[in-house]
């Protein structure tokens, strides 16, 4: 069984913590399906992600394409994606269900630390997660670094 491991965003933004965390899936070999609630903004997303250091490119696709199966990383809006993922990344208000990180090794839910509705939505994210036994992780940014703060028992 995996984690959930919510990464509170305080000081990088979404698509510095996401392109992170997307090289150590990589380098550990696994598909990721990173979620969203909105296209338009995966979109965003996804050209921000092909921006990134020529040194660390991050093979990905936006769902909805003829290749969405052998995509690393697929960007998608929809709960079950083709690519087979071995972690989820929510970002955005995406919604998760509990019971996916059984079948995962990481949910990984990045929420904007500024933006009171996505504080929100993940405190309720948390107590689902620890509610349902999901391990949980929660770690926020102090000085630049991220640091553990909590963690549920789970299991």
């Amino acid at each position: 069984m995996g984690k959930a491991m919510f990464y509170h965003l305080t000081r990088d933004p979404v698509e510095v913590t996401a392109a992170t965390l997307l090289t150590r899936a990589l380098g550990a070999g696994w598909r990721v399906a990173l979620r969203g609630g909105d296209m338009a903004r995966l979109e965003w997303l996804d050209a921000q992600l092909w921006l990134g250091a020529t040194d660390s490119f991050l093979p990905h696709g936006l769902a909805g394409g003829p290749h969405d199966a052998d995509q690393p990383i697929l960007l998608t809006t929809a709960p079950d994606a083709p690519n087979r993922p071995a972690c989820v990344m929510a970002v955005d208000r995406a919604d998760v269900d509990p019971a996916e990180v059984a079948g995962l090794e990481r949910m990984w839910i990045l929420f904007d630390g500024q933006d009171e509705a996505s504080l929100a939505h993940a405190r309720g994210q948390w107590k689902a997660m620890t509610a349902a036994g999901v391990q949980a992780e929660y770690w926020s940014q102090d000085g630049g670094a991220w640091a553990k703060k909590a963690q549920s028992g789970g299991g």
